[in-house]
């Protein structure tokens, strides 16, 4: 018999009666149970094991499974958030371009424009000032935008963690945003690439694309590209257009104080700009001292002697008519050019101490008599007889109305545009002494009257002229043809449309006061026809030249016979017509006046052969001024203005008068061999040949007040 595992002998089962076990069933003998769980020994009932090591076992496993616990979720939630946030960060990143493909935009290109003598007009383009190299600015000027916006600029690498946390802790405790945590390196990049809205993508792309900043460029370029594209207000993009801005030099120029402002000015150009709120621009200036001393960039004795000149940009604040020039400029500037991919510098006629002259006739003379006159607008060109432009004036006041009445406005010349009758007249073989009369008058229905409503008989061309008469350029242009009249004004430099019918002799046509000024300098210049401009030559900032202009004009329009007659007679406008009082000492000069019906313009056109200048006053709806004519305030401005301008200047002659001055009326002799029948008109300087009964002891001039 087999053994069994505890050395005894294996007992079989038995399926028999006798063994014990119900034939039915298949069951265990108790002694055929295993031996070992039937000996296993049982412990004692009152036994207990021991407790203090167990339970201290049990208790210090209990805290390291709550601080365990603590630890994994905390890590696991550090985990989910950091791929939480990488993700976030990837998603903003991908509406970025590829970093291989990213760059900085180029700046748009800007347009200096130049007076004759170098000096600044204006600026001209999306920024309004050029670019400046980072050497080429005084050290303290992009230090004082470290000191007051990023005193960590030098250390951080485009993100500022401490400056950040800073910002964070003081909002908080004010309960409002009062600190902002950007970098310069990442407003740059907001204003490189991003919009500026407030919004969470954007600030996750500003930090990115600061770092790409950092990664890329040295912390002096990126000061640079900062300085050259932060917004100072007032349409100024960049330090030199912020300079000539508020202080009228270059940025190469400012001095300590003047930095400071402009450093301070960033944070709110609208609320700090130093034109309008002086007082809290010298404010913030002084802050931005006092960060630069005790960051070390500047000394307190610097500091003691820094002048803000905020009161200086004050008187700033307005805009020139200059900028009536540069807009001209702009606009014929793609003519010459193209399209202008950089920046570029504009060298202009525009003599500085005209234009300025023209500025101060405008706001001193125009200024203190244009609201008793009721006249609101004024335009004026000055131009020399090759058609160089030289001083001009589009509006009263620039920075209410950008409008160019000068180049773009169209009025009625009146009597101003009669010289281009009797031009057409003379080229007919009429002379300034062939006589007409001055009577009633009536073409199809048409009845012009003189000013004054009275006639006076028979009269020269030349006095029909100097007394500005309606009659009779009416009956010329009936005699010559209206279409003769307007081929000769065309031929002389006017544009615009002409209607070829007899009003036309009296100037109801529209034209600009460019247009009329160029049409007198041929008669300034005896007769060559002049293209009016203002461009000599453009240049890259690199001194590439890119345009240059070369003399031309469009040649002889008038005979200069023909020209010298007709400068005589309009001599006689100053000397004894209807501008007497506006004549320039020392000087031959002839012009013309024009009035429009019911006073709605007023002209004054005049030259010598150094200067001509055309002014025109009325207002811009068509409002009725106060009986102001052409002899009145235009002439009045123009003679203060070409008296001033021709001081230092030697007297000439015009062309086709003799040099001695002497331009009497009829055969050119002297007065005292002058034949009988001539005499003084009565407030004139001149002989005047007063010829008919009609004329006779009539003081002529005392009745005409009108162009």
């Amino acid at each position: 018999m087999a053994r069994g595992r505890a050395g005894g002998s294996r007992r079989e089962p038995r399926f028999d009666d006798d063994g014990g076990y119900a034939s039915s069933e298949l069951r265990l003998a108790p002694e055929d149970r295993d031996r070992r769980t039937s000996h296993r020994p049982e412990p004692p009932a009152d036994h207990e094991p021991p407790r203090r090591g167990r339970d201290r076992h049990r208790r210090g496993k209990g805290r390291r499974g709550f601080f365990g616990t603590i630890f994994y979720w905390s890590l696991t939630l550090a985990l989910w958030g950091a791929i939480a946030l990488a993700g976030i960060i990837g998603y903003f990143a991908m509406k970025l371009p590829p970093i291989d493909q990213l760059a900085v935009p180029k700046r748009p290109p800007n347009v200096a424009i130049l007076a004759a003598d170098g000096t600044l007009i204006a600026n001209r383009g999306e920024t309004g000032g050029a670019n400046v190299p980072f050497g080429e600015l005084p050290r303290y000027l992009p230090m004082a935008f470290v000191s007051i916006e990023d005193r960590r600029f030098y250390s951080h690498f485009g993100i500022d963690p401490v400056g950040l946390a800073r910002a964070v802790v003081r909002n908080a405790s004010s309960g409002r945003a009062a600190e902002g945590g950007s970098t310069l390196t990442q407003q740059l990049a907001k204003n490189l690439f991003l919009t500026q809205e407030r919004t969470l993508s954007r600030k996750i792309q500003e930090a990115l694309l600061s770092i790409w900043l950092e990664r890329n460029y040295s912390k002096d370029q990126i000061l640079e590209l900062y300085m050259n594209r932060v917004y100072f207000g007032s349409g100024a993009y960049g330090v030199e257009a912020a300079s000539q801005r508020y202080f009228g030099k270059s940025a190469r120029a400012l001095t300590l104080g003047e930095a400071a402002v402009l450093a301070g000015l960033v944070q709110s150009p609208s609320r700090l700009a130093p034109n309008r709120n002086p007082e809290g621009a010298a404010e913030r200036a002084a802050l931005v001292l006092a960060k630069m001393v005790e960051q070390g960039h500047a000394t307190p004795e610097m500091v003691k002697l820094a002048r803000t000149n905020t009161t200086e940009a004050r008187k700033r604040a307005r805009p020139g008519a200059g900028n009536y020039v540069a807009d001209w400029v702009m606009d014929v500037l793609d003519d010459h050019i193209g399209t202008i991919d950089r920046d570029i510098v504009v060298k202009t006629t525009i003599d500085p101490r005209l234009q300025g002259l023209a500025e101060k006739v405008v706001a001193t003379e125009f200024e203190q008599k244009r609201l008793k006159l009721n006249v609101d607008q004024i335009a004026m060109v000055a131009m020399s007889p090759d058609g160089a432009v030289r001083a001009l004036v589009g509006g009263r006041d620039y920075a209410q109305s950008q409008f160019n009445r000068a180049v773009m406005a169209r009025r009625q010349p009146g009597s101003s545009f009669k010289p281009f009758v009797y031009l057409a007249a003379l080229e007919k073989g009429l002379t300034p002494d062939t006589i007409r009369e001055d009577g009633p008058v009536n073409i199809k229905g048409w009845k012009p009257e003189n000013y004054s409503r009275e006639y006076y008989g028979s009269v020269t061309l030349q006095q029909a002229l100097a007394m500005s008469l309606n009659t009779i350029p009416a009956k010329l242009i009936m005699e010559i043809g209206p279409r003769t009249v307007v081929r000769t004004a065309q031929r002389l430099g006017i544009s615009s449309g002409l209607r070829a019918d007899a009003s036309l002799a009296l100037g109801t046509s529209e034209v600009t006061p460019m247009e009329m000024t160029t049409a007198y300098a041929a008669f300034a210049n005896g007769g060559t026809g002049v293209i009016p401009h203002a461009i000599i030559e453009v240049k890259g900032t690199d001194g590439t030249l890119i345009y240059r202009r070369q003399p031309q004009n469009l040649g002889q329009v008038a005979e200069p016979a023909t020209i010298g007659a007709l400068n005589r007679m309009m001599r006689e406008t100053l000397v004894s017509g209807t501008a007497r009082k506006s004549d320039l000492p020392g000087w031959q000069a002839a012009g013309k006046t024009g009035t429009t019906q019911e006073h709605k313009d007023a002209w004054f056109l005049g030259y010598t052969a150094h200067l001509v200048a055309g002014f025109w006053v009325g207002n811009d709806e068509g409002d009725l001024m106060r009986k102001v004519t052409g002899s009145g305030l235009p002439a009045e401005l123009w003679a203060s203005f070409m008296r001033e301008a021709h001081g230092k200047v030697p007297p000439q002659p015009l062309p086709g008068l003799n040099e001695g001055g002497w331009l009497g009326v009829g055969n050119g002799m002297p007065v005292a061999q002058q034949p009988a029948g001539t005499r003084q008109a009565p407030g004139g300087d001149s002989p005047m040949r007063l010829e008919g009964p009609s004329a006779q002891d009539r003081s002529l001039l005392s009745r005409l007040f009108g162009g």
